[in-house]
């Protein structure tokens, strides 16, 4: 296989990868970047696919940000590898932010404060409901009785909160980069069609060239 590791990864070593990447943070947004500017897609379809990448990571519902991407992608005709890539905007380190400020708005717009136990055991909210679902699935399979008491809590005081409150900040990023990135995909896409014409230009003057010195001898 062409993409595959000569040194195979640890489970360990990979969910290592996934909080810090080898070779840290910054170095991986340059690789994404690059990535980026160098699609082969008209540079609004790819801004189209960053929109649909950057706005689904304002979702809940993680573990599906990978499709929603692509299907957000393909509804609005945007390039689907561009949100795909996007989607790296939420990462470790930004879902704590993320989070936050989706939670902070869907309770502001439901119009209740959000309840101290949310912001202060948040993680082990997803920890029960995780939990929960996992058994209620083994309790389907084997007959025994699920367990319903961590669901609803979480659904109430915090997916739904984060489902809703995610809209407006997740819009406004996407759109920000949107039309951030889409100068830049320009420029990017202009300087480098005018270096391999250049390049070209620069072959064929050699090989006029050529012709010429071999018509004088």
């Amino acid at each position: 296989m062409v993409f595959k590791r000569r040194n195979k990864q640890s489970w360990l070593q990979w969910l290592a990868s996934l909080v810090w990447p080898k070779g840290g943070w910054g170095r991986a947004i340059r690789y994404v970047n690059h990535r980026l500017f160098r699609l082969p897609d008209p540079p609004h379809r790819i801004a189209r696919g960053i929109f649909a990448g950057v706005f689904v990571t304002f979702t809940p519902f993680f573990g599906l940000h990978f499709f929603l991407a692509v299907l957000l992608s393909w509804i609005m005709r945007g390039n689907i590898i561009a949100a795909l890539l996007a989607t790296f905007v939420g990462n470790p380190p930004t879902f704590v932010v993320i989070a936050a400020v989706s939670l902070e708005t869907g309770h502001w717009l439901l119009g209740r404060p959000p309840p101290a136990e949310v912001d202060e055991g948040m993680f082990e909210l997803f920890w029960h409901a995780i939990r929960d679902f996992f058994w209620n699935i083994y309790a389907l399979l084997t007959g025994t009785e699920p367990e319903w008491g961590s669901l609803p809590a979480f659904y109430h005081e915090v997916f739904l909160p984060y489902m809703v409150g995610g809209l407006i900040p997740g819009a406004i990023c996407a759109l920000a980069a949107y039309y951030f990135s889409l100068p830049f995909i320009q420029a990017y896409q202009n300087r480098r069609q005018g270096r391999i014409k250049s390049k070209l230009a620069e072959l064929k003057e050699k090989a006029a060239a050529k012709k010429a010195a071999k018509k004088t001898d």
